[in-house]
C-alpha cells in the first residue's frame, strides 16, 4: 500500500472543491472568509508535508484517481516542483485575501461577500488540478473552472469598469479555450492517447518516424497559443489591464500573482513532460517564445511608463514579468526553465505585495489610484508605503531581492554562446531600465510631501492603523520578496530536483 501522503494533493484539490458548496449555504462573510482562510491553512500544510517527503526522498509519483487503470484514467503527477508551486500558490492565496480584507469589505455587497469565497474555492482547485494533472482533458476541464472563477473574481464588484473588464475577460479566454479543447482533439484523434506518458511515447514514434510533423507542430502551436492567451503573453495581454485595474484589490493580487501562473505551469508540463525539450526545440516553437518573450519585456514595460493608474501601471508591468518567464522557457534549456520557474515563484510573491499595499495607498488618499493623488501617500500609511517600495525595487532588480536573482539567473542561462544570448542579455539590460522609469518616480512620488493645499479633512481617519491581517500578509509577502533574493542556494537545489524529475 502507498504512503499515505501520497493522498494529500488528490484529497487537497477535493476539499476545495467541496469547501466550496459548503461555503455557498453561509450566508455570511466574515464566517466564509474565516472558512476560507481555514482551507487555505489546511491544504498549505498538506502541500509542505508532501513536498518535505518528495523532497527527501528524491522522487515524483504517478497517482491513479478512480478504478481506470493506464491508459484512460485520471491521474495526478506528484514531485518536488508541483509541490513547490502547490505550496506557493495556496500561501500566496491566504496572504492576498488578508492583505485585500479591507477592501473586500468595501467593494463587495454584504450579502454577495460569501460567494466571492466560494469563487476562490474553486480557483484553488483549477489551479492546484492544472500543477498536478497527468492528464490532458483533466486539464481542459480545470482551465474552464479556472477561467469561470476568475471572471467572478473580477466582476465582483459589480460597477460598469469590471463588467466590461469581465466581458472582455470572458470572450479572450472562451476563445483560447476553444482554441485548446480543438488541438486537444486533434492530438486525442492522431494518438488515441490522453495520459500525460502515452501522449508523450505517441508524440516521441510519430516523431522519429516522421508522420504527422505538420499536423503535430499545428497541435503544439494552438495549444501553447490558447494558453498564451490566458498567461496575458504579449500581444495577447489586452484584456489584463482592464481586467485588474478595476477589480477589487485581492482580485487584482490573485490574477496576476497566482491565475496567470497557473497556465504557465502547465504550459511547462505540455513541453516538458509532453513535446519533450528536444522535439520543443526542433520545431523551433522555443525561438518564437523567446522573441515573444522580449517583446513583452520592452512593450509591458513601455506601457507601464504611459500609464497614469497605480493598479493598470502594475497589471502592464506584470505583461512584462510574463515575458522573463517566456525568454527562460524560450531558451529551452534546464538552467533557464530553472530560472523561469524562480521567476514564477518572484512574481507570485511581488505582485500580491504591490497590489495589496497599492490599494491600502489609495485609501489612505480617499481611494484615489491616479499617480498624481497618491504624492505623500507612504506617509499616512507607512507600512503599504515600504511594501510598495520593497516590491517596486524587487522588480527594478535590486541586488538582495527576489527580481535581481531571476535576471541573473536568466542571463546566466543565456551564455550559451548563440544569437540568443545578445537577445537576451539585451532584453534584460533593457527592460531593467524601463522597469526603474515607472517604479522609481511612482515610489519617489509616495514619499514626496503632499499636494500643496491638499484638503484633510478627516486627518484621524486617514491615518488611522492598518488592520492586523494587512499587516501579517504585507510583512509575510515582503519576507518572501528578500528571501528569494537572498536564500539562493536552498530554494534552487530544490527547484533543480523537480526540473530533474520533469
Amino acid at each position: 500500500m502507498a504512503p499515505f501522503y501520497q493522498n494529500l494533493p488528490f484529497f487537497s484539490i477535493v476539499a476545495c472543491m467541496l469547501t466550496g458548496i459548503f461555503t455557498s449555504l453561509v450566508h455570511d462573510g466574515k464566517k466564509a472568509f474565516g472558512l476560507h482562510c481555514a482551507l487555505l491553512c489546511t491544504v498549505g500544510a498538506a502541500q509542505l508535508y508532501t513536498l518535505t517527503r518528495v523532497a527527501a526522498a528524491g522522487l515524483s509519483y504517478d497517482y491513479q484517481v478512480g478504478i481506470v487503470g493506464h491508459p484512460w484514467g485520471n491521474e495526478l503527477r506528484v514531485g518536488p516542483l508541483e509541490c513547490t508551486l502547490a505550496l506557493t500558490f495556496t500561501v500566496v492565496m491566504l496572504l492576498c485575501v488578508l492583505g485585500g480584507w479591507e477592501d473586500l469589505q468595501h467593494d463587495i455587497h454584504p450579502d454577495k461577500l460569501h460567494l466571492y469565497f466560494v469563487m476562490c474555492d474553486l480557483l484553488l482547485a483549477s489551479l492546484m488540478a492544472l500543477v498536478y494533472t497527468n492528464d490532458l482533458f483533466t486539464a481542459y476541464v480545470f482551465i474552464e473552472i479556472n477561467t469561470i472563477a476568475s471572471c467572478a473574481l473580477v466582476m465582483a464588484k459589480d460597477n460598469g469598469l469590471t463588467i466590461a473588464a469581465t466581458m472582455r475577460y470572458m470572450v479572450m479566454s472562451l476563445l483560447a479555450s476553444g482554441l485548446f479543447l480543438f488541438a486537444l482533439s486533434l492530438l486525442y484523434w492522431i494518438t488515441g492517447q490522453l495520459l500525460i506518458p502515452s501522449v508523450r511515447d505517441a508524440i516521441g514514434a510519430l516523431y522519429a518516424s516522421g508522420t504527422y510533423l505538420i499536423p503535430l507542430t499545428l497541435i503544439v502551436g494552438m495549444m501553447i497559443t490558447g494558453l498564451s492567451v490566458k498567461s496575458a503573453l504579449y500581444p495577447f495581454h489586452t484584456w489584463l489591464p482592464d481586467a485588474h485595474g478595476s477589480a477589487t484589490t485581492t482580485s487584482s493580487a490573485i490574477l496576476s500573482g497566482l491565475v496567470l501562473k497557473g497556465y504557465i505551469a502547465l504550459i511547462i508540463k505540455i513541453i516538458w513532460q509532453v513535446v519533450t525539450p528536444e522535439i520543443f526545440n526542433a520545431l523551433h516553437v522555443n525561438d518564437i517564445f523567446l522573441v515573444m518573450g522580449v517583446l513583452a519585456m520592452i512593450a509591458g514595460s513601455l506601457n507601464a511608463i504611459m500609464e497614469t493608474h497605480v493598479k493598470r501601471m502594475i497589471a502592464f508591468s506584470s505583461v512584462a514579468q510574463i515575458g522573463y518567464i517566456f525568454l527562460g522557457i524560450g531558451l529551452g534549456t534546464p538552467a533557464a526553465l530553472l530560472a523561469a520557474v524562480y521567476q514564477i515563484l518572484v512574481h507570485a510573491c511581488t505582485k500580491p505585495l504591490l497590489f495589496c499595499c497599492a490599494g491600502e495607498l489609495a485609501s489612505a488618499n480617499w481611494h484615489h489610484k491616479h499617480l498624481y493623488y497618491l504624492r505623500g501617500a507612504g506617509h499616512h500609511a507607512p507600512l503599504a508605503g515600504f511594501g510598495f517600495t520593497l516590491g517596486g525595487l524587487s522588480m527594478v532588480g535590486v541586488p538582495l531581492l527576489g527580481g535581481f536573482a531571476v535576471k541573473f539567473f536568466l542571463a546566466d542561462a543565456a551564455l550559451m554562446g548563440s544569437w540568443r544570448l545578445i537577445v537576451a542579455l539585451g532584453a534584460l539590460a533593457a527592460s531593467s531600465v524601463l522597469n526603474a522609469l515607472y517604479y522609481m518616480p511612482v515610489i519617489i512620488n509616495i514619499w514626496s510631501k503632499d499636494l500643496v493645499g491638499d484638503p484633510d479633512p478627516l486627518p484621524d481617519l486617514r491615518r488611522k492603523p492598518p488592520q492586523t491581517s494587512f499587516v501579517v500578509s504585507t510583512l509575510a509577502l515582503g519576507a518572501a520578496a528578500v528571501g528569494l533574493g537572498v536564500f539562493l542556494a536552498p530554494v534552487t537545489a530544490l527547484l533543480e530536483l523537480g526540473v530533474s524529475l520533469l
